[in-house]
């Protein structure tokens, strides 16, 4: 494992704890005398937008741009840049998202109205899933511990695939069209050799209020700025992509991140009843995200080692491959942000998309730490099914 990936787990493992802190404190506000003014002081405006938005399409926007830089480092010079390397990971991913959208449609099939919260559940939080790992210490091994983050970077890229093709509202092409003419001169410079960040930046500044106005979320914005970042060094000198990853990642989990947990968790229980909790949306999403991410992910990956297709994580068993996939059904972060994309202008529909995330992720995440904390040591032989 290399240093700087080292560094990423280690800060994603310590800012989940972080976040942790943060959604817990949403709670407490959103229970107290304190709910009026923490309600009022979210949507207060500021530049025509109210801090809320600002939090969720101006500051999650560096949040998806830090994604995009992990992403592109993964997939051209990390542990996804061969094929053999992201079969396993890749299956993984993808049927923890389509499974997990399966039991919430089946949940939700009769009433329309929730459809379009299928993809709530399919995501996953790297940061908590990491930080309840971190929790268990060295009785994980560091295979597994690759592998899960391997799993949520591909569930993170095809979550911004979902939100670009479904949670789009109608488009206005002047803008898109001075965004996306912003991103191919970024590529230019990356082409000519700009190794300094300032302009891509600059740059990508511009790219984010072009992709504001046109409807498509800002957020992808990030993404878009991130792939175009060079990752080639100069002289031996640092690579600009993990120069700007090591500046953002810091203040993104530690400050942003819980910022962004702090403005969307917040969910008052008040006169909340059990027939609330046990209602399709919340249901369906708790249940995507506790039952179909591990069935998903946990079926695909015994499919794939015993047909060959895989190796086994090194070190590992299956019971510990077991307590990982549960753990991959925490969703908290990138599952509400996807929830506020769905029914962010219907505040009941959000209050139960956020009781439903907070059920499944409490639930999976007290699961798979248990599963993981009982689960026999392996050995560090890597081994194949036959």
């Amino acid at each position: 494992m290399t240093g700087g990936f080292r560094r990423f787990i280690h800060e994603e493992a310590s800012g989940g704890i972080v976040l942790m802190m943060a959604a817990l404190a949403a709670i407490l506000v959103a229970n107290s005398p304190l709910a009026a003014g923490y309600d009022h002081l979210l949507h207060v405006p500021v530049g025509g937008m109210s801090i809320l938005h600002w939090i969720n399409d101006g500051l999650m926007a560096l949040f998806f741009l830090m994604i995009g830089l992990e992403v592109k480092r993964e997939m051209i010079a990390g542990h996804l840049a061969s094929w053999d390397r992201r079969v396993l990971p890749g299956v993984a991913a993808v049927a923890g998202m389509v499974v997990p959208a399966l039991v919430y449609l089946g949940i939700n099939g009769g009433d329309p109205a929730n459809w379009r919260g299928w993809a709530i559940p399919a995501a996953t939080d790297i940061a908590f899933a990491l930080g309840i790992l971190a929790l268990l210490g060295s009785r994980i091994p560091v295979s597994l511990k690759i592998l899960l983050t391997a799993i949520a970077v591909i569930d993170d890229l095809l979550a911004i695939v979902v939100i670009a093709l479904f949670y789009t509202g109608q488009i206005a092409p002047v803008p898109l069209l001075a965004a996306g003419a912003g991103v191919v001169l970024l590529v230019c410079l990356n082409r000519a050799g700009v190794r300094t960040l300032w302009p891509y930046m600059l740059i990508g500044v511009g790219i984010w209020y072009g992709v504001l106005l046109s409807g498509v979320h800002a957020t992808l914005a990030g993404v878009a700025v991130a792939l175009t970042i060079p990752l080639k060094d100069v002289a031996g000198a640092e690579p600009p992509l993990d120069r700007l990853a090591r500046r953002l990642h810091p203040g993104i989990t530690f400050l942003i991140v819980p910022i962004f947990g702090f403005a969307n968790a917040g969910v008052s229980f008040a006169g909340m009843t059990i027939g609330d909790a046990v209602a399709p949306l919340p249901l369906g999403i708790a249940a995507g995200l506790l039952v179909g991410k591990q069935l998903g992910i946990f079926t695909a990956i015994v499919a794939m080692v015993r047909l060959g297709w895989a190796d086994m994580p090194m070190g590992a068993n299956w019971r510990q491959v077991h307590g990982m996939a549960v753990l991959c059904g925490i969703g908290f972060t990138m599952s509400l942000f996807i929830g506020g994309l769905a029914f962010g202008d219907a505040g009941d529909a959000m209050g139960a998309v956020k009781q439903g995330v907070f059920a499944g992720s409490l639930l999976a995440g007290a699961a798979g730490f248990l599963l993981l904390r009982q689960a026999p040591m392996a050995n560090t032989k890597p081994r194949r099914s036959t």
